[in-house]
């Protein structure tokens, strides 16, 4: 009688699990995995992309957040490529400024669309499929094999792969694999940061849920029923409209100037306001997806209470939830915005300090660059008062994420993106935001194809086959704003700039952090016969001859150092780079010097490991 139970329940069993096979997996179709998956497959890399959720985009689209933060003068890769199609659609760049926080603002319904058209479009190499949560790992030793899925009627769908993206929102995949990480804060003795965190704890930064409103026009009354608990004292201080409890912070902003913060395209507001406003702390990581969402009700009961508060308390009563954005028909986004979860311990960690002087912090990170960003370090804990409070606003300069930042050492087969990547929790603070993250997922599926196509494990590909496969989709690997795609020596420019042979100058500078290459400046002879030197690894034999010119270095001894040839060969090379005004007596220009060091010695074909070492 049991073998014929048996024998009945196998078909039932083969029928409830489907199994898919593929060259790259990438689990979480957000913000980096949705770039991830696109970026792979542009590479002719068969990828399918699983996602629990009806839409792409995560924290761009789902989440609701879609005032961009940073990155608005690095128009670098798949960024730009989306900044354009918003620009297109909505008829100009300005038709995107309608809120004070942000350069890029739009609905996240109109977001969602183009990632699926993009998506849509690399449709030989790409599948996705969406409404399957990811339940476990396939793992054998050191290597992930894919992974297990499962839909809401309870069938399985196991996926193999050669290599796997883990782009959760939370780092659900490095976890289920067991690899060592980080979650909440380090102590500064821990990552050699100096910003005023004495002790390790488990604190991650509030995570809000986003809602949109609508305006329904003077006269329309969309006040929400009073919500369970409501007290006006929650939001005291979230505008000066509304400031009785002058211990608070004084708020710098009215109340319609809190709302334009993010308002959006078609009359929308979205509500992501840190002060005094719908930010919650939760610690919902390490939870269960059903203990999840019971908690994350009271994140969305928090911004309920505010729209009652805005409509009620601070008489913006035509202000209504925007049913029409989200499909889940009540203005609520379809997911929560998390700014923080799970880290994985990578190759490298990226902390503030290699940010903060990347030239000579003794870790040469920068030359791994694979993703950049300008936003500045923005912690949220204002709703939790065991949280430091200082974290913010740190001075540092633009930057780009190192490669080891994506990767688990001595694991094969998978790659780290989105908010999971190797950093600091300090450093979190700005590599979370959306245009970076965009970046890193692309460098993300780079990898993952280039390690397919050469049967490696991510620990040992090349460094510079990685950044030469994103240089040739137009996406920068250092953060000069002055050296965009479009500029003429970009990609001379950007691997020079890889190696140190020339550097750029880095500056904080209020909500874009900046670095500069001044590809039309003049360099000093000795500033170049240094790097020459740390190249090299000697000294050259004519330096002091050099200190008695004037200082500036020209062509000539440009030239001259390198060991170039004669004058006519100088003059046809000039020519053949597309180079203006050979003289070899006037100084050479930092871009010219870039041209010549890449096309002579090319200094970029020097490998380097994960650390940036040559």
């Amino acid at each position: 009688m049991f073998r014929i139970f048996f024998l009945l329940f196998i078909p039932a069993f083969l029928q409830a699990q489907e199994q898919l096979k593929t060259e790259v997996l990438v689990i979480g179709g957000g913000t980096g995995g949705t770039a991830a998956a696109i970026q792979s497959a542009r590479l002719k890399t068969r990828t399918i992309l699983v996602e629990p959720g009806p839409w792409l985009g995560g924290m761009l689209t789902a989440a609701g957040v879609s005032a961009t933060d940073g990155n608005h003068r690095l128009p670098s890769g798949l960024w730009e490529e989306f900044r354009h199609a918003l620009r297109n659609h909505y008829g100009s760049a300005d038709a995107l400024a309608t809120g004070w926080v942000s350069n890029t603002q739009f609905e996240p319904h109109v977001g969602d669309n183009i990632l699926k058209a993009m998506a849509s479009r690399e449709k030989k190499h790409l599948t996705v499929m969406h409404g399957w949560e990811f339940d476990k790992v396939l793992k054998e030793g050191n290597r992930i094999l894919g992974a297990q899925f499962r839909n809401v009627n309870g069938k399985l769908l196991i996926i193999r792969a050669s290599v796997t993206i883990d782009a959760t929102e939370l780092g659900d995949v490095l976890a289920a694999a067991q690899l060592p990480y980080s979650l909440g804060m380090e102590a500064e003795s821990e990552t050699g940061e100096q910003v005023g965190v004495d002790k390790t704890s488990n604190i991650v930064q509030d995570l809000t849920y986003v809602a949109i409103l609508k305006d329904y026009g003077r006269g329309v009354d969309c006040t929400i029923v009073k919500p369970a608990g409501y007290d006006p004292a929650e939001f005291d201080g979230a505008c000066t409209d509304f400031y009785l409890n002058t211990s608070l912070p004084k708020p710098s902003v009215n109340a319609e100037k809190m709302l334009e913060y993010g308002k959006l395209p078609g009359n929308k507001y979205m509500l992501n306001w840190p002060n005094q406003g719908n930010d919650t702390y939760l610690e919902l990581v390490e939870l269960s997806p059903a203990e999840r969402i019971k908690e994350l009700e009271k994140a969305k009961a928090t911004t309920l209470r505010f729209i009652y508060f805005i409509q009620h308390q601070l008489g913006f009563k035509h202000l209504g939830l925007a049913v029409d954005e989200f499909p889940t028909g009540n203005g609520f986004a379809l997911m929560p915005y998390h700014r923080e979860g799970r880290r994985v311990k990578g190759a490298v960690r990226f902390t503030i300090n290699h940010i903060a002087d990347p030239y000579g912090n003794g870790q040469p990170l920068y030359r791994t660059g694979i993703s950049v960003g300008d936003y500045p370090i923005d912690h949220h804990h204002k709703k939790n008062p065991a949280a430091p409070q200082h974290l913010y606003f740190y001075p540092i300069p633009s930057y780009a994420i190192p490669m080891g930042a994506l990767i688990a050492p001595g694991i094969e087969g998978f790659i780290v993106a989105d908010k999971s990547i190797s950093v600091s929790n300090v450093v979190n603070g700005t590599t979370r935001l959306q245009p970076v993250v965009l970046l890193t997922g692309q460098a993300a599926g780079a990898m993952a194809s280039l390690a397919v196509k050469e049967r490696k494990a991510p620990d040992q590909l090349s460094v510079r086959k990685v950044q030469q496969l994103l240089l040739d989709q137009k996406a920068m690997i250092q953060p000069f704003l002055d050296v965009p795609p479009s500029h003429p020596q970009f990609q001379a420019i950007h691997r020079v700039g890889a190696t140190g042979l020339l550097k750029g100058k880095g500056i904080p500078f209020q909500w874009a952090n900046q670095t500069w290459f001044y590809p039309d400046s003049t360099i000093q002879a000795q500033d170049f016969l240094t790097a020459w030197k740390e190249f090299k690894g000697q000294q050259f034999a004519n330096s002091l001859w050099l200190e008695t010119e004037e200082g500036v270095l020209t062509i000539n001894t440009a030239f001259y150092i390198i060991q170039a040839g004669d004058l006519a060969k100088m003059k046809s090379y000039w020519k053949k780079w597309g180079l203006q005004n050979f003289d070899p007596n006037r100084p050479i220009t930092k871009k010219e010097l870039a041209v010549l060091l890449d096309q002579l010695i090319k200094p970029f074909e020097r490998p380097v490991n994960l650390k940036g070492e040559w």
